[in-house]
């Protein structure tokens, strides 16, 4: 059997990944609740922030100034995207598609090979995996501010307008919203996001990889599935988005303890697949049982 000691030891890194992949979390949000678009850029513009971070740090740059342009750079992915489906007129999926196979020619142009090392005792980083603690501390200092910011951002009047776009898009217009320049807006603001939680990644982890996105999607839905069943019926769209980053952390907690149960460090993207379709379908399911089993005295839904 194995010691549960040593899944206590794993535990507080978990909480520093979750953390880190739960602002890539707030991120997909953006796109798949709120602006209702599925957005599979984040794969690689996830490797493009952590590559541009990287050349920064190692070209001299402060690495929280870094942040910034990872953010940028992000936020050129979302735009590309954005352009390619609102302009062009390509289906929302195909368009991130395009998107995430032309970042990847991209991010190895940045990077200039395949994996960038960043010195953890040459440059003063923000976050190692070497100092857990401090790495769990400024990782949710990030996303506590984050969810404030958000919270504001989306309480003015252009970010009602992107919450309008993705809740009813022909109201939206009829309102006179510009609803594909709010797309635009909200895909650059989503992989900006994405784009910070790589750069903290590649701080965290002391490189920048190609195929560190690689399934980035998957991680993020299954945040925003799980946070959203912590959530409940609670509608409070602040909690709404502490909770996504939060099911980032429950996603790490719970593959801690599938690794430390044994599972195969192969067998991960298959675990994460069936977290994803488990909490996907389970809404559906629920209908489906409530349909057919009605409580006493009630009507059968339709």
């Amino acid at each position: 059997m194995n010691n549960p000691i040593t899944l206590l030891y794993s535990l507080p890194g978990a909480l520093a990944q979750g953390l880190i992949w739960g602002i890539m979390a707030i991120g997909v949000a953006i796109t798949y609740k709120i602006l209702d678009y599925a957005d599979l850029t984040v794969d690689n513009s996830l490797c493009t922030g952590g590559a541009v971070a990287a050349i920064c740090i190692i070209g001299g740059m402060d690495p929280l100034l870094s942040l910034v342009f990872a953010m940028l750079a992000g936020a050129l992915a979302g735009l590309c995207t954005g352009l390619l489906h609102t302009v062009l007129g390509i289906p929302a999926i195909l368009s991130g598609i395009l998107t995430q196979l032309a970042l990847y020619s991209i991010n190895m142009h940045i990077m200039g090979k395949s994996n960038l090392t960043i010195s953890r005792t040459q440059y003063d980083l923000l976050l190692t995996s070497a100092r857990i603690p401090r790495a769990i501390l400024v990782s949710g200092l990030f996303v506590v501010v984050l969810v404030i910011v958000l919270y504001w951002f989306f309480g003015t009047q252009l970010g009602c307008a992107i919450r309008a776009t993705g809740n009813n898009e022909h109201m939206a217009r009829a309102q006179g919203i510009s609803t594909n320049r709010m797309k635009v807006l909200g895909l650059m603001l989503s992989n900006a996001l994405v784009g910070l939680s790589g750069a903290l990644l590649a701080q965290y982890q002391g490189n920048a990889d190609i195929n560190m996105g690689r399934g980035a999607i998957v991680i993020g839905l299954a945040a925003v599935v799980i946070g959203g069943a912590l959530l409940g019926r609670r509608e409070n769209f602040a909690l709404r988005l502490a909770t996504t980053a939060l099911g980032g952390v429950v996603y790490y907690a719970i593959l801690a303890v599938v690794i430390w149960a044994g599972l195969s460090t192969s067998d991960l993207k298959l675990f994460s697949a069936v977290v994803v379709t488990v909490f996907l379908s389970a809404p559906h399911l629920k209908k489906k049982w409530a349909a057919r089993h009605p409580a006493k005295g009630g009507a059968p839904l339709c």
